[in-house]
């Protein structure tokens, strides 16, 4: 015995022999409340012994005959397990003629001749002590029976021989079970193994079937070749009668096996503990069925019940123990034995009688968590004696729970089916007997479910492509939740490719292995919700392999082939193509389609081309690699089968016909030597045929044919096996030349002022000399009527399709003169134009006013100012202006007319209302009527001030990285355009970049002004107060130097000697800051002398090449002015 333990161990690899402990074992457990038993245990040695000797004869059969070899293995402990091998330790095949029965022999339904053999070898392995037992080996020798019939024939008369068959065949006969009828007896639970194994030959064919029901579904097996059936699980209702029927061609034969189901015992109630308090009422139960029926016996603390000690308050009453009004002495343990034939069942119950005040085993205060709407079980587990009675209160003053939304379980459980939040809260259970009270608090905490508000979704994505599954999760604030990502509810490859995020899985760089359903399961401590999405990764399908062709004629084939994997996308077309390795070696033509369930298709072929086939798989995604290509195919050579196609005949020259046509393409050809028989006659008047042969070209030219008559022509194909099928006849036409005549009898009808009708008559057909195409009306304007303007006419055309006589002329100008012809028109070319026809329009309407300007607004007058219509189609008879005032909400007033007179250009209206603003509306009249108006708006002034003039102020910036924000405040007139300059510090861009008008240089040239200015008062003084000439009079009898230029000789400065005086002056000139000298201002153009906008000032300050006088152009120190120049001029001439 193991210490503190009731194990018993028997050990015997330390000696002893196990023999000596073979026997019955039963263990026992006592106190002073009673004994329990345990079952039986048998222990028994395992054995395993060798096989008797036997002397073996071999085994010589006929072919055909059956045959049984015996294994008869020896008695072993468990049984053993056989098969059969052969002196290689190669298990022996076995077939439905061949195989091993249940019993371990090996049966022959009919022997062949290569069963003859001598190492038919039966081993019997013991699994329980790791042995394997050999049989002697035995000897089969299989007599043909062709060598059989030799023997007899030797001593058989003829009459026999012919009477004897080479092999006998035999209907079935039944090997095992023997005889018709046989039993079976199996018990409940068990595997039913049935086995029928037959002779015959042909070998026959084994069929089960139940008498009077069906073979059980879902627990039916069929082993051995359909010879043995396999029931598992059975029952009683599998008792009965099974057949087994063995049929060949020549017969069958058939076995009953009666099937019994028995059973050992099996519990129905088996005896549950009793604790009772002192004076209860209780019973044991101990109820079981079996086959035969169990014999049930009660045992008390081991002792049968008829012997144990009395106790009065204890009556047996077949399976049941009854007590009434127990004491503490009546506890004990009982046992309850079940026994029939086939086994036994013991179990063990106690009775304990105690006196006990309740106790609360559930730990005080302890916290459930649950989930919203799922159940709550709060337990309550407690012990007394009696039992004691449980009541739940919910807070602490709370009243007992009672109705349909709890649940008392007897243990004391509290169950909440549909927790909600406001289940919240503490909860007292409460436990009471006679002998006492005790209660213990419970905290129920209810919390929101864990939701996946986005869950991922399927996805099909193509190969080396990204793809994102998201997983948003919602859950209660209380919970921490892990997410965790399986595919194909394992974990994650470990692949860097993929990336978990917080809400999403991505994987990069999608291959095929990533397949598969992706499932993103959120956990907390409470619950767990997961959500699944499936990934297929598509791309084109593989090539198709192994092309096989078959069934090869002269004009099909038939092509086989295997399709690659389709990766996900199913193959919805298969494409053939071919190769002419002939005519077009390595170019791939288009053979066929077909839909991507089929792998074969028949292929019609041409002949003389060397075929070569490749198949390209098309799915979704596109198409696959081709096929490696199939092998080649050469058809036989023969007579074309189709002539050229588009045979044409159209002349180039009006004495020739040239006959086209579309070659055929070379497997068109059917075989070597391909050319064309050209053939043609002129219709209705030749009836021979003229033919030549070409060669394989698509043009042939015949000469000398009268102009545009028509032809029959045909073009044959032919090779060097024969001719095509008869051509049909097309017509062609010999060359068009330029028609004869031109339309004769034009009228002009003219519609409006826009538009005019054109009548001719036609010209012969047989003048047209080609096909007719139309007619083609050439017009052109003359002049228009109001002015004569010689300009270069342009002349119009337009063409009329077929053998029409008339047409329309639209978009004409209205009030001009127009000339027009018309023109036949053939494939070659226009014929002569008809005389010129003369027509005019009559006048329209003129189109709107050029230009409506209103200027010099007074108090009570505008001045209008207006152009006339640029295109005034007649004669224009006035003009009509029309006003109206606008108030300030908007509102038209009265509408005043006024006819003007067609050869006035400007109008001063009077009388008007100061500061009023008014609409005018102008336009143009002809005899016809008023043309399209033009409008303008304009107001009259307030009060005679001067004009506004523009004015900014209050400009704000407000800069950010890349842009700034720049605003004003503007005074001025309407329709101002604004500039704005920009720039870096240091430097300045400009959106206008006139310097002239800059507010700098204007200042710059206003201080080099006054500079000039101070310089020559400088200047003037010097020179009166050297005294040598008089200046002033000089000035005055020479005021204007244009008038009386100074000449070299005439010695002003003949006294006044200064070294820089006699320095060549450079010329120069100075211009507004518009760089534009006005004519009428002074016929002294600057331009005329300047060479730059920079003044030269010499050393005496003077300001040079601005005052000269103009001049003819002379060497450049010739006769130049050597008066002082005059500052009032020269102020003029700057300013």
């Amino acid at each position: 015995m193991k210490p503190n333990s009731g194990t018993l161990v028997i050990n015997i690899m330390n000696g002893g022999k196990a023999e000596a402990y073979e026997g019955v074992y039963q263990c026992t457990a006592r106190n002073e409340r009673g004994a329990a038993i345990s079952n039986n245990i048998v222990i028994r040695p395992s054995r395993s012994p060798l096989w008797t000797k036997e002397k073996l004869e071999p085994n010589q059969v006929r072919e055909g005959d059956s045959l049984v070899l015996h294994c008869r293995p020896p008695v072993g402990l468990p049984p053993p397990i056989i098969f059969w091998m052969d002196n290689a330790f190669q298990r022996l095949p076995q077939s439905e003629r061949v195989s091993q029965g249940l019993n371990g022999d090996l049966y022959f339904s009919n022997v062949q001749p290569e069963d003859t053999r001598e190492d038919y070898i039966c081993y019997a392995r013991f699994n329980h002590t790791q042995t394997i037992q050999q049989k002697q080996p035995i000897s089969v020798k299989v007599f043909p029976m062709d060598s059989l019939n030799d023997t007899i024939a030797a001593n058989l008369s003829d009459t026999d021989i012919y009477g004897a068959k080479p092999v006998t065949e035999r209907q079935p006969v039944l090997l095992t079970p023997t005889g018709s009828t046989s039993t079976k007896v199996e018990l409940r639970g068990n595997v039913l193994l049935l086995e029928c194994i037959a002779a015959g030959l042909p070998t026959p064919v084994i069929r089960w079937i139940k008498e009077g029901g069906e073979l059980p579904a879902n627990r039916t097996f069929f082993e051995n070749f359909k010879k043995t059936l396999k029931i598992i699980d059975v029952s009683e209702a599998d008792s009965g009668n099974y057949k087994c029927i063995a049929r060949n061609t020549l017969g069958s034969a058939h076995h009953v096996i009666s099937v019994t189901v028995k059973a050992a015992p099996y519990w129905i109630t088996a005896p549950r503990n009793l604790v009772l308090s002192p004076g209860e009422d209780g019973t044991l139960i101990c109820r079981a069925n079996g086959n035969p029926k169990p014999n049930i016996s009660w045992l008390a603390n081991g002792v049968p019940i008829a012997i144990a000690p009395e106790d009065p308050s204890r009556k047996v009453d077949g399976d049941t123990i009854i007590f009434s009004h127990v004491q503490e002495r009546s506890s004990s343990v009982y046992q309850c034995n079940a026994s029939n034939e086939y086994g036994y069942l013991l179990a063990n119950a106690f009775v304990n009688v105690l006196a006990e005040p309740p106790r609360i085993l559930t730990p005080p205060n302890k916290l459930y968590q649950v989930i919203t709407d799922n159940p709550a079980l709060l337990d309550c587990a407690y012990f007394g004696s009696p039992k004691p009675e449980i009541e739940w209160f919910k807070g602490v003053k709370g009243s007992i729970l009672r109705g349909n939304e709890y649940i008392f379980h007897d243990n004391g459980t509290l169950e909440i089916p549909v927790a909600q939040k406001d289940s919240t809260g503490t909860y007292t259970c409460v436990a009471r007997n006679e002998l006492g009270k005790i209660q213990n608090e419970v905290q129920l905490e209810v919390k929101d479910p864990t939701m996946i508000i986005k869950q991922p979704e399927y996805k099909v994505i193509q190969r080396y492509s990204h793809v994102s599954f998201e997983c948003i999760i919602k859950h209660d604030s209380t919970l921490l939740p892990t997410v965790i990502w399986l595919k194909d509810n394992n974990e994650l490859p470990d692949d860097e490719r993929f990336l978990v995020g917080k809400d999403n899985l991505t994987i990069m760089n999608v291959t095929d292995k990533d397949d598969g359903t992706y499932t993103c399961i959120v956990n907390t401590t409470l619950d767990s919700v997961s959500a699944s999405a499936v990934l297929t990764v598509v791309a084109r399908p593989n090539p198709p392999f192994d092309l096989e062709l078959t069934g090869q004629l002269e004009r099909s084939v038939e092509l086989s082939w295997v399709p690659g994997d389709e990766n996900n996308s199913p193959i919805t077309t298969f494409v053939i193509e071919y190769e002419d390795g002939l005519h077009e070696p390595g170019v791939w033509h288009l053979q066929t389609e077909v839909p991507g369930t089929q792998t074969t298709v028949q292929l019609k072929l041409s002949p003389y081309v060397n075929y070569s086939f490749r198949v390209i798989a098309v799915n979704e995604i596109g198409r696959s690699q081709p096929s490696e290509p199939s092998e080649q195919y050469l058809t036989k050579s023969a007579n074309p089968d189709e002539n050229p196609s588009n045979v044409q005949g159209i002349g180039s020259v009006p004495d020739n016909l040239v006959i086209t046509w579309e070659s055929l393409k070379g497997f068109q050809s059917n075989g070597p030597g391909l050319q064309y028989k050209v053939s043609w006659r002129q219709k209705d008047f030749d009836d021979e045929w003229t033919s030549v042969i070409v060669a394989n070209v698509s043009k042939y030219i015949v000469s000398g044919t009268p102009t545009f008559v028509p032809y029959e022509i045909k073009v044959q194909a032919l090779n060097d096996l024969g001719y095509a099928p008869e051509p049909s006849e097309v017509i062609g036409h010999s060359g068009e030349d330029l028609p004869m005549v031109a339309p004769g009898n034009v009228q002009v009808h003219v519609i409006n002022s826009t538009l005019a009708k054109v009548h001719w008559d036609p010209v012969p057909l047989k003048t047209v000399r080609g096909h007719l195409q139309g007619y083609k009306v050439y017009y052109w304007k003359v002049q228009s009527l109001p002015r004569r303007s010689r300009r270069h006419i342009e002349k119009k055309i337009l063409t009329f399709r077929g053998n029409k006589t008339f047409g329309m002329l639209p978009g004409l100008e209205p009030y001009s003169s127009y000339k027009l012809n018309v023109r036949v028109v053939n494939g070659k070319g226009e014929g002569p134009a008809s005389p010129d026809k003369v027509f005019k329009t009559p006048e329209g309407v003129p189109s709107s006013p050029s230009f409506l300007k209103i200027t010099n607004p007074t108090l009570d007058s505008l001045t209008l100012e207006w152009g006339s219509p640029t295109h005034p189609n007649g004669v224009l008879t006035s003009y009509i202006l029309k006003f109206q005032p606008i108030n300030n909400t908007h509102e038209l007033g009265p509408l005043i007319e006024i006819r003007i007179p067609a050869n006035e250009s400007s109008l001063i209206l009077k009388n008007l209302n100061y500061s009023t603003r008014y609409k005018f509306y102008f336009n143009a009249q002809t005899s016809v009527g008023s043309g399209s108006q033009i409008t303008e708006e304009a107001v009259t002034i307030m009060d005679e001030v001067q004009p506004l003039y523009p004015r900014i102020r209050n400009v704000t910036t407000a800069a950010a990285e890349t842009y700034a924000n720049i605003s004003w405040e503007y005074e001025g007139p309407d329709h101002a355009n604004f500039y704005v300059e920009y720039g870096v510090a240091g430097t300045m861009a400009s959106r206008q970049v006139d310097i002239a008008t800059q507010g700098w240089f204007i200042g710059l040239m206003c201080a080099v002004a006054l500079l000039i200015l101070i310089l020559l008062i400088v200047c003037f003084i010097r020179r009166n107060k050297g005294g040598k000439y008089p200046v002033k009079e000089k000035e005055d009898a020479h005021a204007d130097p244009e008038i009386q230029p100074m000449k070299e000789d005439d010695g002003t400065f003949g006294e006044y000697s200064d070294a820089e005086d006699h320095k060549p002056l450079k010329k120069g000139s100075r211009t507004p800051s518009d760089r534009t000298v006005k004519k009428e201002d002074s016929d002294d153009s600057l331009v005329d002398y300047g060479e730059g906008v920079n003044g030269q000032f010499n050393e005496d300050g003077s300001f040079i090449g601005q005052y000269s006088g103009k001049k003819e152009k002379e060497p450049a120190e010739g006769n130049e002015s050597s008066e002082a120049p005059s500052p009032v001029n020269a102020m003029n001439s700057f300013v």
